[in-house]
């Protein structure tokens, strides 16, 4: 009877160890279930809806030759519309129903941000949201992953690179008064304080306003030579070309990564000329002629039948960094060996123009601030930092 009570207990350990495949969430002898929660109907829809069709572009060519180690990869996507009880119902579906191996480009700062204790308590990495907020990595990061440098960076290596090469000294900031704009006002705040710049003036704004005649009069009353925005897509064209209609063009004017959008720059008439960004990446729109963006712009175009912006670049290499993690982790594929998957990526991606490596260390892929302006309708490089 001993003997046979030790068999047993054999066999149950046995059993375990051989389900523990089974157990890892999202995962099947199939198929890879991830999800993301995104703004496709709402002021960032421009960002989220290109990101998302960018990753399935990658993830459809990679399934349809047989996926990753004999599994197919199926993102689902949900529609968060930027609103927060939106984003919690879909935070909940993805994790709790669809049961999700991870979280992939979820948009918007506070809807990040507000769910991190869902995703940990669940044990459900978050990788590459679309924002640059600090948040997006605490210390320590856990199973967070940020692709790109921070907008609290890109602030003030923008301002930096403005006041070498424009003299700027008194400084503006337009932002929303949420996590997002927040965090680019403090960058505001902390690079004009770090580099001898005058902070005179801000305004808040909300997602859907579209008359900002009062706030660009205050602002340039008040002498500002430099403006920071942190708005929406249509509302930082708007800003940008009221401006212009207002005469007030003897100040620069710049966005972070989150307006460093094709539609920010090509505005018809070049009515965006002159705009600055400060971003993690390089655009795509003026390297045309790179064998890697050639491809990319033209099997996005079949697919979509419409032109790709760096958006979709972002989505299509977050879609493939993750394919790299998933090859590297192997067969056997368990939440471990996800992350040491990840630890191995070291490469220079050519769509993006920058290195990426993560380490156990360092949830960063990349930490390259480059500056932008808008020239003949594209986003042209002019300082790598």
């Amino acid at each position: 009877m001993k003997q046979l009570k030790t068999l047993v207990a054999a066999a149950a350990v046995m059993a375990l160890a051989g389900g523990a495949q089974a157990q890892t969430r999202g995962v099947s002898d199939t198929e890879i279930v991830i999800g993301g929660a995104h703004d496709l109907s709402g002021v960032f829809a421009a960002i989220s809806t290109p990101a998302v069709n960018g990753a399935n572009l990658y993830f459809d060519a990679l399934n349809a030759e047989g996926g990753v180690h004999g599994r197919t990869i199926r993102y689902i996507v949900e529609d968060h519309g930027y609103q927060l009880p939106r984003a919690t119902q879909a935070f909940n579906k993805l994790i709790e129903r669809d049961r999700v191996f991870f979280m992939l480009s979820n948009l918007g700062t506070p809807h990040n941000v507000t769910h991190y204790p869902l995703m940990e308590r669940r044990q459900v990495p978050n990788l590459f949201p679309l924002t640059a907020a600090r948040q997006v990595l605490p210390e320590p990061p856990g199973m967070n992953f940020a692709l790109i440098g921070t907008y609290h960076q890109e602030m003030i290596e923008g301002l930096r690179y403005l006041q070498a090469e424009r003299g700027i000294e008194r400084v503006c900031s337009m932002y929303l008064p949420t996590d997002f704009g927040e965090e680019i006002f403090e960058g505001t705040r902390d690079g004009a304080e770090l580099l001898g710049l005058e902070l005179v003036d801000q305004t808040t704004h909300s997602p859907n306003e579209q008359d900002f005649v009062g706030a660009l009069t205050r602002l340039r009353s008040a002498g500002c030579d430099a403006v920071t925005l942190a708005l929406g897509i249509r509302a930082t064209i708007t800003v940008y070309v009221t401006a212009q209609r207002l005469g007030w063009t003897d100040a620069v004017f710049m966005v972070s990564s989150a307006g460093f959008h094709e539609a920010v720059a090509g505005v018809p008439g070049g009515a965006t000329e002159g705009l600055f960004a400060a971003a993690s990446w390089v655009d795509l729109q003026a390297r045309q002629d790179e064998p890697a963006i050639a491809d990319f712009v033209e099997r996005y175009r079949a697919r979509y039948n419409e032109q790709p912006g760096g958006f979709g670049m972002l989505g299509y290499a977050s879609a493939r960094i993750i394919h790299q993690a998933l090859e590297a982790a192997g067969r056997d594929l368990t939440l471990e060996s996800f992350m040491e998957g990840m630890y191995s990526i070291d490469f220079f991606d050519d769509l993006l123009d920058v290195q990426i490596s993560f380490s156990p260390d360092d949830h960063r892929g990349s930490n390259i601030i480059t500056i932008s302006t808008v020239e003949d309708g594209v986003w042209q490089l002019v300082e790598r930092l």
